[in-house]
């Protein structure tokens, strides 16, 4: 056994390992929340710079000075400028705060890109993914540690497809983004639906039953009683999933269930900002009016400044306090 494929039967394992029988397996790809910080602009605009720039890279902001803050800031808009016509649309801002909000996405495909790139031409090829992920099993068609990679091959190949939309079985990094991370795109959520229809499916009829659904989340492991969320999970199913009351759910159904329509948090709070920013009630916002407003999108020194200089006060008088009463 290689290193490749000793690492991949070690996360199975460890996976297999850590999945206990009264654990619940969530399926639902979820928004996140844009930030943990209260949405307060009357307390701190802290959620709004966790929103704009992502959490970590909020951190960063809060170190600099108000110049340099502005500095980097104006480095920014012209990169969500997508259009570069002068001006940031809501829909500009929107993506923007998507892509911050899931950066590590992004930092997750440059890595397995230059895995991957065989050939380094700035394209992953079919070819180039199947011979860097399963060239052990194409060199040894009958590995016996148990399980099937071939059927893994299938099945990534399948998705590979999917993704690459002009169907040259060659990926750019964008296809290669949606190949990885298939529930972050629109055009990729069937297969998203599929493969996991094929996970919970046992019986391969097309469709997920009652027992099927709970058996995925819950394994009974010899226990005669269910904890209290499996019961609730049963209801669940019962109640809303199974939309037609059929007893089984279809594709319609497992879509609805692992990818709801959420409320879009990003979409709000780029109409948020453009509201709070556009001085002049165009409908879009100039560099400038973005530049203006720097306290609103990022943090410095100076936005932080009262939280720590408070702090401080505090301290010092209680020093001071203390000396006295010796």
């Amino acid at each position: 056994m290689d290193l490749r494929q000793f690492l991949m039967c070690l996360s199975l394992c460890t996976a297999f390992a850590l999945s206990k029988p009264t654990e619940k397996k969530d399926r639902v790809h979820h928004e996140p929340q844009l930030s943990d910080k209260v949405h307060n602009d009357a307390q701190s605009f802290d959620y709004d710079h966790d929103a704009f720039l992502g959490a970590e890279e909020a951190k960063t902001f809060d170190q600099l000075t108000p110049e340099e803050s502005k500095e980097r800031l104006g480095k920014i808009v012209s990169k969500i400028d997508g259009d570069k016509d002068g001006f940031v649309t809501v829909d500009e801002l929107k993506d923007w705060i998507k892509f911050a909000q899931k950066r590590w996405i992004y930092e997750d495909v440059e890595r397995q890109w230059k895995g991957h790139d065989l050939n380094e031409d700035g394209l992953v090829s079919w070819e180039e993914y199947k011979n860097a992920t399963y060239g052990y099993v194409l060199d040894d068609p009958d590995p016996d540690d148990g399980f099937n990679y071939k059927q893994m091959m299938v099945r990534d190949e399948r998705r590979f497809k999917m993704a690459d939309k002009d169907g040259d079985l060659i990926a750019t990094k964008e296809e290669f983004t949606a190949f990885l991370h298939p529930e972050e795109y629109d055009y990729m959520k069937d297969i998203v639906v599929q493969e996991t229809m094929e996970d919970i499916d046992k019986n391969a009829d097309g469709f997920i039953d009652l027992e099927e659904y709970i058996g995925d989340m819950y394994s009974h492991d010899g226990n005669a009683d269910e904890p209290e969320w499996v019961k609730t999970e049963r209801e669940q199913f019962v109640e809303f999933r199974d939309k037609n009351r059929d007893g089984k759910m279809d594709k319609e159904e497992t879509k609805d269930w692992i990818l709801p329509s959420d409320y879009d948090h990003a979409e709000a709070e780029a109409r948020h900002l453009v509201y709070e920013s556009d001085q002049n009630k165009d409908g879009k916002l100039t560099k400038e009016e973005i530049v203006d407003k720097y306290d609103l999108f990022v943090g410095s020194q100076a936005t932080d400044f009262d939280g720590p200089l408070l702090r401080r006060r505090i301290v010092f008088q209680t020093f001071l306090a203390l000396r006295l009463l010796r």
